[in-house]
């Protein structure tokens, strides 16, 4: 069973290749889904996460407050740390029950770890292959104006707290350029899953 690790910086264009990857296949885990799951009423994530920053981080109906969250910890390394010493763990241990669950039903599987911060985290060693969706930070920037609406100033914001581009590229075994277009992008991740599959 291979297990991949995809990633890449904000608008990179991780998303389409991990759907082409599905249609192809492949099992696909989203990071970003199991960390919205886990902090969930009733998970043991959101408690934590509470007992720690108090009950302001919750919303009246008791669902996180992501907004008020994120304000309390943006800018403080210490706090986010904090957060991150709840979260983190919690996700790698739900990814590895997911990826042992997905290889259970299919020994034969392809396994894709949409993760797009595997850069901050640190996470290496167990892929068979790190594959990065790299697009320049222009282009980045241009398509979150055009398709999230952005400001110019926000976009760049967004880029400026994520991983440098090389720090990301150092940890890739592939990288997909999807800088030109849809097709260009999908072409490659096709590709991809020949060579995972061959």
């Amino acid at each position: 069973m291979p297990l991949i690790a995809l990633t890449g910086g904000i608008a990179s264009g991780k998303s389409t290749i991990a759907r082409r990857l599905a249609e192809h296949g492949a099992v696909v885990i989203d990071a970003d889904a199991l960390v919205r799951e886990l902090q969930q009423p009733g998970q043991p994530v959101l408690a934590a996460i509470a007992a720690e920053f108090g009950d302001g981080v919750l919303t009246p109906s008791g669902e996180l407050d992501r907004a008020a969250l994120g304000a309390m910890v943006f800018g403080d390394p210490e706090r986010l740390a904090r957060l991150n010493g709840i979260v983190h763990p919690a996700v790698k241990a739900e990814s590895q029950r997911r990826f042992r669950a997905a290889l259970d039903a299919d020994p034969d599987a392809v396994v894709v770890y949409d993760v797009p911060l595997l850069a901050e985290a640190r996470g290496t060693g167990e892929w068979d292959r790190v594959v990065v969706a790299h697009a320049p930070a222009d282009v980045r920037v241009a398509r979150m104006i055009e398709h999230r609406g952005m400001t110019e100033q926000d976009a760049r914001s967004r880029v400026a707290r994520q991983v440098s581009d090389e720090e990301r590229l150092a940890l890739a075994d592939v990288v997909i350029d999807t800088s030109g277009t849809i097709d260009d992008t999908l072409a490659q991740a096709d590709a991809l899953w020949r060579e995972l599959r061959g």
